[in-house]
């Protein structure tokens, strides 16, 4: 890889990070709906609305608001927010740890397990263990999330009370050390399990269809025709070459977990960013939900960017002029 393809494809960032922050940008503002109205309340007076769109600047024409937003993003000032009336940079920075750990396990989860359960079906294609792990794909991918964390609420923890269902951790005790660890983890397992159910089942099913192809091939044959272990002409030959659909659609699928993470963080009252985007939208507060687009945008735009690097780690023959 060279140094010049890096610098042109950081250099693509920026104008897409800045195409994707004006066009939101334009419909958050254009949308319906008074900032004023949802900080100060509907019974404010119009004296208390005027003045609250004054100093949120929402009195200027749209193309000076435009401009003012983009010059100060440049400067890295996202602006503060209506409802918290604190900078925007800050209160992400508060609620950004909780959905890293959140989207962080649900990735590692996904990862693990859907590529384990790929290749245990690749052993033996139409066989029972394919067809139980199929069946059960299917039926992980086609559940939506909203939906399978309400049961999962239902039953492991009002039925079965297994694990808690609220927040990230008791507040009611004050846990320090081992033990807040283990309170953490203890709310952490549903929601993460449930936001990343639909990326085991992508993942496994792309691994399954990748081996089966890859044990097809005559290199694969040639290996075990030598006396070569099943094990490892999967582990040392085909899985490597299966691989590479696999890192892209990991790669493309980490803005999802983001974006996937506003309705788990909302069924599971998790306070991360997703839930601080919806109440950013309920409460009007433009200038935190495009910070969060922009996070947003931007982590998946560099994800896009690692994964290419990935490629020629995981493929030599590849090269990026």
């Amino acid at each position: 890889m060279s140094w010049g393809y890096l610098a042109r494809r950081l250099a693509q960032v920026v104008p897409a990070l800045a195409t994707i922050v004006l066009v939101t940008f334009m419909l958050i503002h254009l949308a319906p709906g008074d900032p004023g109205v949802a900080v100060a309340g509907e019974n404010a007076d119009a004296a208390t609305l005027e003045s609250l769109r004054r100093q949120f600047g929402l009195d200027r024409p749209l193309w000076s608001q435009v401009l003012s937003y983009a010059s100060n993003v440049a400067r890295g000032d996202l602006g503060d927010s209506f409802f918290f009336g604190r900078p925007v940079s800050t209160v992400i920075a508060e609620r950004l740890p909780a959905t890293l750990l959140l989207t962080g396990t649900a990735l590692l989860l996904s990862c693990l397990l859907g590529i384990l359960l790929g290749r245990v079906a690749a052993r033996r294609p139409s066989g029972p263990l394919d067809a139980g792990v199929t069946a059960a794909t299917l039926v992980g991918y086609s559940i939506p999330g909203f939906w399978l964390g309400q049961v999962a609420i239902l039953l492991f923890g009002l039925h079965l009370g297994w694990f808690p269902v609220v927040g990230i951790s008791d507040d009611r005790a004050d846990y320090e050390g081992l033990a807040r660890v283990q309170d953490v983890v203890r709310h952490l397992i549903l929601p993460a399990s449930v936001l990343a159910i639909s990326e085991i089942a992508l993942l496994a099913r792309l691994t399954r269809t990748g081996l089966i192809r890859q044990l097809r091939e005559g290199y694969a044959r040639t290996a075990e025709a030598k006396g070569l272990a099943p094990a490892r002409v999967v582990s040392h030959h085909a899985f490597p070459n299966a691989a590479l659909p696999l890192v892209t659609v990991i790669g493309t699928r980490v803005g999802f977990l983001f974006s996937g993470a506003v309705v788990v963080e909302t069924v599971f009252s998790w306070p991360g960013i997703g839930l601080l985007l919806r109440d950013a939208v309920n409460n009007g507060d433009r200038p935190l939900a495009l910070g969060l687009v922009m996070l947003v945008a931007a982590t998946v735009i560099l994800a896009n960017v690692v994964t290419d690097l990935l490629y020629i780690r995981i493929d030599p023959r590849i090269r990026y002029d």
